[in-house]
């Protein structure tokens, strides 16, 4: 089998259409869809299905995408050791991360870092069924999720836990219950709230606490960037469900996080990355130093840096 059809495979169950393969490998949908008729007539079940207007894996398809990803990752080992030897870096290493996260982890990775390896940094917040996809783009992807969601897609990919952090209240400090050093769920009743996009996260944390309140949550703004709702927080105007980590760096200028009296609201921040990713000696230097930035960061919020 062709390897280089084999990852246009992989890329396919990754990317979710050929229209999506062909503009990221720079090649046309027509090339694509060639490669991928050669890679099947060689190979005696299916490998793809039609879904409406989609061409998605089948079951095989995926069996030969995740060994695809194997022989993919040989192959990186091999150039990185070819790599190491010449001590050779041909590029930066790319990392993603949500914006809280990027937010609390950017800035320490490059002083951890001091420019060996060299990395980009880049923000993509995006709904949580679509961060596995984006380590078709980057090399580690800072990815976020629920304690009770699906976890992440780990035949395709490697999963590295970051954090398991608590998601806090945040509120204006002259709120009432700002003086407390906890709040229960039924005080949170007949509150303003700020709530992220549909699909994201911690948008099921606000209808989880209206179950223990008894009360649905009245939700007056979306906001997705934390920085921004900081902000209305700090107006006294609504509170909001953030992380505590992540989100500590805000707990400043008028807005404090206090934890949930009776409830465990945590939330998971993972790296995820390619198998052949992580074959590569510089990527596996900066997945340790994210590692290693994000045990201080815990550890400082742990200390009572809170606000």
């Amino acid at each position: 089998m062709d390897p280089a059809r084999l990852r246009l495979l992989r890329e396919l169950g990754d990317r979710g259409s050929v229209a999506a393969v062909a503009a990221a490998m720079h090649v046309s949908a027509s090339a694509v869809s060639q490669q991928l008729a050669a890679l099947q007539a060689g190979i005696p079940v299916p490998l793809t299905v039609r879904r409406g207007r989609r061409l998605v894996l089948t079951e095989a398809g995926e069996a030969l995408a995740v060994a695809g990803a194997r022989v993919e990752q040989a192959l990186a080992e091999a150039r990185d050791a070819v790599g190491s030897f010449l001590e050779f870096e041909q590029r930066a290493v790319s990392v993603s991360a949500f914006h809280s996260a990027g937010l609390a982890l950017f800035a320490p990775l490059l002083t951890e870092l001091r420019g060996r390896p060299q990395v980009s940094l880049v923000d993509a917040d995006v709904a949580q069924s679509r961060f596995a996809g984006l380590t078709a783009d980057y090399d580690l992807v800072i990815a976020h999720r629920l304690a009770h969601d699906p976890e992440w897609p780990v035949a395709r990919l490697a999963v590295t836990p970051l954090l398991v952090e608590p998601l806090d209240i945040a509120l204006h400090d002259a709120h009432p219950l700002a003086a407390q050093s906890s709040i229960t769920p039924e005080q949170l009743r007949n509150e303003r709230w700020i709530s992220t996009h549909e699909g994201f996260p911690l948008a099921g944390v606000l209808a989880h606490l209206g179950a223990l309140s008894g009360s649905a949550p009245r939700v007056d703004h979306y906001i997705n960037e934390f920085s921004v709702a900081a902000q209305v927080v700090r107006t006294g105007a609504a509170i909001a469900v953030m992380p505590r980590t992540t989100a500590a760096p805000l707990a400043v200028d008028g807005m404090v996080l206090r934890p949930v009296a009776g409830a465990t609201l945590a939330r998971h921040v993972d790296v995820l990355a390619r198998p052949d990713a992580l074959a590569h000696t510089p990527v596996r230097t900066v997945l340790a130093a994210l590692q290693r930035v994000a045990a201080t960061a815990a550890q400082r919020s742990s200390q009572g840096t809170l606000g």
